[in-house]
């Protein structure tokens, strides 16, 4: 007869449990002690790896004492204070234990019947956020639409752009599939590489997306919009969906959603809002003006797991029209039936997103707001946009460097300024490499107007004033040092010139000396006798 697997027990789970969050705790309180970035060469990781599983099981002290020895070598801090890199991925105790025990509970909530508190908690939650960021009463699970947790802002766009098509066709994608050639999406130089992406996904192919033009401040221009969406109505083609952005991730410029909802409503366009980092931020009602405009919103997307203290993944969606989302993703084959969804009196999510099963995502969700309340929520979100601001005026006021985009939230872009002689581009690429590489901080980089540009992003919860001042001493210096290094390096090629220029002059001086001394040593002329003349 087979032996029983050796399944770990209650009470094992419970030793190794405590020693797991044991683990996870020394490892918040020691983080700031790691070098931001990972330090490790490609193939490292894999290298301290066996070349095979193992065939017997091992003890848990063994599967802890590699966290410390494969992983974190391996690990880039994302929870370090000095993370300023991308935008921010928090994390939080609650957010922790509510994956732990999501995990521990083991639902796959595809269906209302698999675990009604897996939808109705999500629900309610999403209900809850929807009035505590301001959004229009059309995205409350009590009218027409509704909000679900996606994996990602990515899934979100793509979702959004199927309800899109599905609406715009009045249903005939689902039975001929999308007209790629006749279907065109909206989106600007700025917009997420994500969406154009869903546009793949979804068999439009890149050529449908078109590029809408964006003004000074990034932000793409109504005119503009409303002038192609114009020109392609008259070609024949059919507009589907225009994605505007609160927050990109280039620089958090901010479309303005006022003016280009009613552009959007009056040639019948699916308005679909990607706020995946800056979403959250109208918890603070003083921060809730930058999303003036909202209500004119088909769909509306922003990540918690970004600034809102919540672990990946938890990307918060609405939709005003449940109808058109469900309608592009529900099919019900006979093993999924149920009283319940026979009835129509439940939501299923599983015809909200594109795969069928989900995790209880909402459960950390629930245990961050109930840990922290909205009043903790929008002091955090304040912290960070207080910490950027003061950055930005640092850099303002200095002549080293420029502020180049508006900066409203806790993204700060910087120029470094260069002496003429030196490539900007590269100078600044290599004073990012520099502060990378020196392990306090972690930055990233974008592109302004075709320059090489700077993105400090405050977000990690382990960020206090004195990292924000230490990143800001660090760019400072590294940039002085290689100012003097470029000025040295420039003294020495100039000095180098003016040798070879030297170099020459005496050599053409010495060849000019050398011909007048062959010319003074030559013999001179024999002299010609003057013969007189004979002739009469």
């Amino acid at each position: 007869m087979t032996e029983p697997v050796p399944h770990m027990t209650p009470e094992q789970f419970r030793q190794h449990g405590h020693e797991v969050v044991d683990w996870i705790a020394d490892y918040w309180a020691r983080i700031g002690d790691f070098p931001v970035r990972s330090q490790a060469s490609p193939g490292d990781v894999r290298a301290t790896l066996p070349a095979g599983p193992p065939e017997q099981g091992e003890p848990f002290s063994a599967v802890l004492a590699d966290l410390d020895r494969v992983v974190l070598p391996g690990t880039t801090h994302w929870q370090h204070p000095g993370f300023f890199g991308y935008f921010p991925a928090n994390t939080s105790g609650p957010s922790v234990l509510g994956d732990l025990v999501s995990s521990g509970l083991g639902i796959q909530g595809m269906s209302w019947v698999t675990s009604p508190a897996a939808t109705e908690l999500e629900q309610h939650v999403m209900d809850w956020f929807a009035g505590l960021l301001g959004l229009p009463t059309s995205f409350l699970s009590t009218g027409a639409g509704g909000g679900v947790v996606q994996d990602s802002s990515s899934g979100a766009n793509l979702v959004a752009l199927l309800a899109a098509l599905h609406r715009a066709s009045t249903g005939a994608t689902l039975r001929h599939g999308v007209d790629p050639d006749r279907a065109t999406v909206y989106v600007s130089s700025e917009t997420h590489s994500s969406m154009e992406k869903a546009v793949r996904i979804a068999g439009l192919g890149s050529d449908a997306v078109r590029i809408v033009e964006v003004d000074g401040d990034l932000a793409m221009r109504p005119a503009a919009l409303a002038a192609r969406l114009e020109r392609d109505i008259a070609r024949g083609y059919t507009p589907v969906l225009v994605c505007a952005t609160v927050g990109t991730t280039s620089t958090t410029a901010i479309d303005p959603l006022a003016e280009l909802g009613p552009i959007c409503q009056e040639h019948g366009v699916w308005l679909h809002v990607d706020a995946a980092y800056a979403g959250v931020s109208a918890l603070v009602p003083e921060l809730r003006d930058l999303q003036a405009g909202v209500e004119w919103a088909d769909s509306y997307t922003t990540d918690a797991h970004k600034w809102l203290l919540t672990g990946f993944d938890a990307t918060l969606f609405w939709v005003a029209d449940r109808a058109a989302l469900t309608g592009a993703l529900a099919i019900l084959p006979e093993y999924l039936r149920n009283a319940a969804t026979d009835a129509g009196a439940v939501v299923d999510f599983r015809d909200w997103q594109i795969p069928l099963g989900r995790r209880f995502r909402a459960l950390k969700l629930w245990f961050v707001l109930r840990w922290y309340g909205a009043e903790g929520l929008r002091a955090h979100i304040r912290s960070h946009v207080a910490m950027a601001q003061q950055l930005a005026g640092w850099a303002a006021a200095d002549e080293r460097f420029d502020v180049v985009t508006p900066h409203p939230l806790s993204l700060v872009c910087v120029r470094p300024r260069w002496s003429g002689e030196v490539d900007a581009d590269v100078a600044t690429m290599t004073l990012l490499e520099r502060l990378n590489d020196g392990g306090e901080v972690f930055l990233t980089h974008t592109n302004v107007a075709g320059q090489v540009v700077l993105r400090i992003a405050v977000g990690s919860p382990a960020t206090t004033p004195a990292h924000v001042e230490r990143v800001w001493a660090l760019l400072c210096e590294n940039h002085d040092w290689l100012a003097d290094d470029f000025a040295a390096a420039a003294a020495e090629q100039a000095a180098l010139r003016e040798a070879e220029r030297r170099s020459r002059e005496e050599e053409r001086t010495d060849e000019a000396a050398s011909t007048a001394a062959e010319e003074d040593a030559a013999p001179p002329p024999a002299e010609v006798p003057v013969v007189a003349s004979t002739e009469p």
